[in-house]
């Protein structure tokens, strides 16, 4: 990953934090998610007061990105106002393994410029596959 081009997705992700929709939580997760065509789709936290009903960054990413009909994706960032770099939630990784190859990298970051690098399996070991239905 060239890295002007992983700075640009931290600072997308980054500005993604002051778009995050947390009423409830006051807690703001931004993210990026880079396709293999080179498009960036940011993504925020969107609560409900309906707790159940609220969406992640991440989720919120990669939807967008399928909605538009794009559904391959070479690189994720994800940050947040955590004093470690943030991790994505259970529901997020099972989206991410759906829709991307085991080995893509994911950043994990913060504010305070703290990294982690991992991938998709790195994630969610043994996730959940189509192939597992048979």
């Amino acid at each position: 990953m060239d890295e002007q081009l992983k700075e640009q997705l931290v600072l997308e992700a980054t500005r993604m934090l002051d778009k995050a929709y947390v009423p409830y939580s006051k807690f703001p997760v931004g993210a990026a998610l880079l396709t293999k065509n080179g498009q960036v789709y940011g993504g925020c936290n969107i609560e409900n007061a309906s707790y159940g009903l609220s969406n992640c960054a991440e989720r919120t990413a990669v939807f967008k990105a399928v909605s538009d009909g794009n559904t391959s994706f070479d690189y994720l960032v994800v940050t947040g106002n955590t004093d470690h770099p943030i991790s994505p939630c259970g529901a997020c990784r099972q989206v991410l393994a759906e829709f991307c190859d085991a080995d893509m990298p994911v950043l994990l970051t913060n504010r305070k410029g703290n990294i982690k690098e991992t991938t998709v399996a790195g994630l969610l070991p043994g996730a959940f596959q189509s192939g597992d239905m048979v």
